[in-house]
């Protein structure tokens, strides 16, 4: 996995040539990196503090300890994460990069130690598993290994981009051309109580090639921190439930989203090549006569129907929903607002299950933690369930004042 400074430019998105061990997902900082380093939240925790103090003196600009939607930016985030490792070295610390965990030693199932691909092993009696939510060789490894898992609720569902302007003007009117980049939010229920919403947000930003499997393609959104693109993008997602997978297999939600990322690579024409289609062709209304959005994904997008990627399901929501979303938000419907297709990575379709104190529930010395391990959505909530358990931890040995 690479530093976050040679993460800058991703070859990826130039040549459309994958790398499985570090790309978008995996590298120094993990998707995150490649965001709009949204630090907004839904929980209510007092560590949401401490995270954001310690970005600030790791470099993040000190707006975020009062802005009410705190993002950083992915070309400043970065040069946050180096920061942050460096700290974490100067406290005793060690980072290895491109040592990935293949495996345990256990002892009565409590873990004496851990092996890397390179073959080697080290001894530990707590192991922290903080996976992000793409890890999915080591959600397969944990499945063998016996851990208690489970299926979770995530969401699945397309980017959505328009002309940042008309976002600008239809939130702030006149004001537009004075306030910086304008956001929103949108939520749904179908007739069918099923939730459509967007997410992540990215105002003047990009849709990129999220990819980390071969034949499987994802994108997501990223902003830098002037926001000043030409589009805004938005996840727009559909809930999914496990009674969706068709299957009570622990990591079914996992196949579910392989599944759809399949159907996009192929779509997209068997490359990494984006599958797109207008909001007005999806919807059975044309294209529009003078489109101004173009897909700002690469390497390269293509004209598809996005019934060839998803359940009916899933396109009955998004077409209830996106016409109901533009009564809210004038435009958001507009016949030239493209959809590029799969944004399958909004979080872990996996949960992890630990006790109380934190630790595995049949693996004694392991807590999960974070995204990944299904504790989390988004920068700051997977940072405050890292605390909690560093907490945790602390309190086993002792040393908690």
């Amino acid at each position: 996995m690479w530093t976050a400074a040679s993460r800058r430019s991703i070859p990826f998105w130039q040549t459309g040539k994958l790398d499985v061990e570090s790309n978008v997902q995996f590298g120094e900082g993990g998707a995150g990196t490649f965001s709009d380093g949204k630090l907004t939240t839904r929980i209510k925790d007092p560590r949401c503090r401490k995270v954001l103090e310690e970005m600030v003196d790791a470099g993040a600009p000190e707006e975020i300890l009062y802005d009410a939607k705190p993002h950083i930016g992915t070309d400043l985030l970065r040069g946050v994460v180096k920061q942050l490792r460096e700290k974490i070295i100067s406290l005793g610390g060690e980072v290895r990069f491109f040592a990935k965990v293949t495996g345990f030693q256990w002892e009565n199932d409590c873990v004496q130690a851990v092996f890397l691909q390179n073959g080697e092993k080290i001894e530990a009696e707590d192991v922290v598993l903080a996976l992000g939510h793409s890890a999915r060789d080591t959600f397969t490894l944990l499945y063998e290994e016996k851990f208690a898992l489970e299926q979770k609720p995530f969401a699945m569902g397309v980017r959505i981009e328009h002309p940042q302007a008309m976002i600008d003007a239809v939130q702030y009117g006149d004001a537009a051309a004075i306030l910086p980049a304008a956001d929103y939010r949108l939520t749904y229920t179908t007739q069918k109580n099923r939730g459509v919403y967007t997410f992540c947000m990215c105002p003047g930003g990009y849709v990129v090639a999220a990819a980390s499997e071969e034949g499987r393609l994802a994108v997501n959104g990223m902003s830098e921190h002037a926001r000043d693109g030409k589009n805004a993008n938005s996840a727009l997602l559909v809930q999914i439930f496990p009674e969706d997978f068709g299957s009570d297999h622990p990591l079914a939600g996992m196949l579910f989203q392989r599944e759809l990322e399949e159907r996009a690579f192929l779509a997209g024409g068997g490359s990494y090549t984006a599958p797109v289609q207008t909001v007005g062709s999806f919807l059975g209304k044309g294209k529009g006569e003078a489109a101004e959005v173009t897909a700002t994904y690469r390497p390269a997008v293509r004209e598809s129907s996005l019934d060839e990627i998803f359940p009916a399901f899933m396109t009955e929501a998004l077409r209830e929903a996106l016409p109901a979303m533009g009564r809210k938000l004038k435009g958001f419907d507009r016949a030239d607002a493209v959809l590029t297709a799969v944004e399958s990575r909004s979080s872990s379709p996996i949960r992890i299950l630990r006790d109380k104190t934190g630790m595995s529930l049949c693996k004694q010395g392991i807590y999960p933690a974070g995204e990944g391990a299904g504790y989390a959505g988004g920068i700051v909530s997977a940072a405050v369930d890292g605390i909690f358990v560093a907490e945790k931890i602390a309190e086993k040995y002792g040393w908690m004042k």
